[in-house]
């Protein structure tokens, strides 16, 4: 490497002899000095950048990238052995995943057309120690003892960084996926994803419950500089010195933690990496071909272009099912059941889990990972569902829908997701109106005193959708909203004035639209004639007022179940819709409404019947016209309305949603892992495509349909997901 003279045992010698086509030996004596001698000397990126292009250009010979692998196996093993562990042993461990990241890491970024050759298999007459290795691949030994480690090895002052860069290599590891396509083909290659996939039940399980651990106890960073040698100033058995300026991004990332003066200097590297790893685990899934169905004889590639999807099917994910079966340790359910197998199952503190989650969801990746425990987990589920402080969870998921300009809009879906589960349940639509807030510090719109938690999750929901109408223009966060509104309304109680207020202005607001867009319409069917251009006005018009129309319907049928099943606990909603009677009334003889608002005006008719027979002098006081409504609440009869039948609708995830979550979790963990991926190599997800800048600052491209314009996002988050009401029917979608 250079022009320099290099002399054995030194830094350039040793990495050039690694790089180089020279072919060691699996069991040279090399190995060793490689990752134990001190160096003096520093290599600079470019020298890096050199090294890593001869081991991309010399691998395939050398097979050198696998020998290091099987060394790195090897001290791992060391490390887990029963009997106390030099610290020198961990450093040389550290120092052999440091050196593996750093070339790993270039080989996969730098593989032309999303083809990588890692060449991970040694030659048929290398020396191979069948004691160590067995029967098993170099990759599979690798992530065996990785996971073993993770799993069994507790974070302590000496083996903190072992932990965190073992958790960092994991990541750079399954970046292959970084090169695959969004939708998973059958031609993917993500050799330690698929040896990860291939591990016991029982190695998987410990694996979820540790990252869990890590996740919910947070480990401190050592702040003891003794206890490690990336921070001695003097000569020391690093990496660090070896790799220099071009590593730093991966090998300086526990460093940076611990000088960062802005507030993710408050970030857990242990926690957050542990998270990441997590995340990726549990969502992959390798695509293989249906049994009894022939590439060769069908004439196809086996791409997932030409494939027929229905010939091909998705591997069970060992992780994904080991976290949607975890159970509470505290209560031990399975112990408790007689469940022979209960030592397979993940067992957790759920209680410093739904904490951990509550202090953490204005981080994306907590919210993607309560999402994935709330639909997955049905345990976790019903444990979040008896809690009485839903507070701690819902609270920080208001305040980030609050707070949506700031969003992305795969959060706003995912936290709006989150909503509708919970509202699946009627003890959770019943006990959040029973939890009273005696001040929302973050609402700014107006001073909330002594509200309820389910009249603010009403304000919020309400708010989101004035929020999308103006901003977004998404219908399936109209949707969802809505789909929430109307499972929570036959549960509402005691709903706070400014709550009632809004949802009158919500189908105020919705039906200024409707009727916007029916006029907008009629005017133009009076002068299309045969026009084609105009004729396709009209139509994307219709599709926009049936949207609008589906939209107040829905608005309405919530306002009539309130009414119909609490009206006697909710007089400040039947206020409200006295105050804006002249809201509704347009729509009385309107053959989509028309129903719906009879159900309204019978209340309106029997209240305003009851104030005319006060014979008030002057004009009526706010509190005048409650305590009527009150008092009279108690003589009302529901069978003075209609009733409808009572909605329920319900979110179902599709069977193969990984178009959608494999590209948002890397998505994620690229933002938050402290290094950079070459852009350039990115096949799984669009990266620096143009887009249209909105005003909140989010991006995506918009489709024009007359006066309104409609998101169509390349990873549109609907495409993994369905609604259902009680009927099972399709909701506007």
């Amino acid at each position: 490497m250079g022009t320099a003279l290099s002399t054995p045992d030194t830094t350039e010698h040793l990495v050039g002899t690694f790089v180089g086509d020279e072919l060691v030996p699996l069991s040279s004596d090399f190995w060793q000095k490689l990752l134990e001698l001190p160096f003096d000397a520093e290599l600079h990126s470019q020298q890096v950048h050199q090294a890593c292009q001869l081991l991309a250009k010399n691998n395939c010979n050398t097979r050198h990238l696998a020998k290091i692998l099987f060394h790195l196996a090897c001290y791992l093993k060391e490390c887990m052995s029963t009997s106390g562990v030099p610290p020198l042993v961990y450093e040389k461990a550290v120092n052999a995943v440091y050196l593996t990241s750093v070339f790993l890491k270039h080989l996969i970024e730098s593989a032309q057309d999303g083809d990588v050759m890692l060449y991970l298999s040694l030659h048929d007459d290398e020396s191979m120690p069948k004691n160590i290795l067995g029967d098993q691949i170099i990759e599979k030994l690798v992530m065996r003892n990785v996971l073993n480690f993770v799993a069994f090895v507790d974070v302590s002052t000496d083996t903190y960084f072992l932990h965190l860069e073992l958790l960092n290599f994991m990541i750079i590891a399954m970046s292959t996926q970084l090169l695959c396509c969004p939708s998973p083909g059958l031609n993917d290659v993500n050799p330690f994803l698929d040896a990860a996939m291939a591990q016991d039940a029982h190695l998987v399980t410990s694996v979820v419950s540790k990252l869990l651990l890590n996740y919910t106890t947070r480990p401190r960073v050592p702040f003891n500089r003794l206890s490690y040698s990336i921070f001695y100033d003097g000569s020391q058995n690093s990496v660090l010195k070896r790799v220099g300026a071009a590593a730093a991004n991966i090998v300086l990332l526990p460093f940076n933690y611990l000088i960062s003066s802005s507030s993710e200097g408050s970030r857990n590297p242990i926690a957050d990496s542990s998270l990441h790893v997590l995340l990726v685990l549990i969502h992959y899934h390798k695509c293989l071909v249906s049994e009894g169905y022939s590439v060769k004889e069908n004439h196809v590639s086996a791409s997932s272009d030409s494939l027929p999807k229905e010939n091909t099917y998705f591997s069970d994910n060992p992780y994904c099912r080991a976290l949607e079966c975890a159970t509470d340790c505290e209560l031990d359910r399975a112990d408790i059941e007689g469940n022979a197998h209960s030592d397979q199952h993940v067992k957790l503190p759920f209680a410093q889990l739904f904490d951990t989650l509550g202090m953490c969801l204005a981080d994306e990746t907590a919210v993607l990972l309560l999402y994935s425990l709330l639909q997955g987990n049905s345990t976790f589920r019903e444990y979040v569902l008896v809690r009485i402080d839903l507070d701690t969870l819902l609270m920080p998921v208001l305040e980030a829908l609050y707070d949506a300009r700031r969003r992305k809009a795969n959060q706003i879906y995912m936290l709006l997701i989150i909503l509708l589960i919970l509202s699946q349940d009627s003890s959770f639509n019943a006990g959040i109106h029973k939890l009273i807030l005696t001040t929302v510090p973050w609402y700014k719109d107006c001073l909330l005193l002594q509200s309820s938690l389910g009249s603010l999750m009403i304000i919020i929901l309400i708010r989101t959708i004035l929020y999308n109408s103006s901003k977004l223009r998404d219908v399936y966060l109209h949707t969802t909203c809505l789909a929430t509104l109307a499972n929570m309304a036959p549960h509402v109680h005691r709903l706070s004035a400014y709550a009632s207020q809004r949802l009158v202005s919500l189908f105020h607001m919705l039906s200024r639209k409707y009727n916007k867009l029916a006029d907008l319409r009629d005017g133009k069917l009076n002068i299309a004639g045969n026009n084609s251009i105009e004729s396709s006005l009209i139509e994307n018009m219709s599709v926009e007022l049936h949207i609008y129309t589906d939209f107040s319907r829905l608005v309405l049928e919530i306002i009539n179940a309130i009414l119909t099943y609490a009206l006697p606990r909710n007089p400040e909603m039947v206020y409200a819709i006295m105050h804006r009677q002249e809201v509704f009334l347009p729509f009385k003889n309107n053959p989509h409404f028309n129903e719906l608002v009879e159900n309204i005006y019978s209340v309106l008719d029997f209240f305003n019947s009851c104030m005319d027979a006060q014979r008030v002098d002057g004009d009526w006081s706010v509190n005048e016209v409650l305590q009527v409504i009150i008092v009279n609440c108690r003589t009302w009869r529901v069978d003075r309305m209609k009733t409808f039948t009572q909605l329920h609708f319900t979110y179902e995830q599709e069977s193969h949603p990984e178009e959608f979550f494999i590209p948002y979790v890397w998505q994620l963990v690229l933002s938050r892992c402290g290094f950079e991926f070459n852009a350039g190599a990115i096949n799984l997800f669009p990266f620096d495509l143009p887009t249209k800048k909105l005003d909140n600052g989010m991006v995506g491209n918009t489709l024009q349909n007359g006066d309104f314009d409609w998101p169509e996002g390349q990873l549109d988050l609907l495409a993994g997901v369905k609604y259902y009401n009680s009927v099972d029917e399709y909701l506007y979608i």
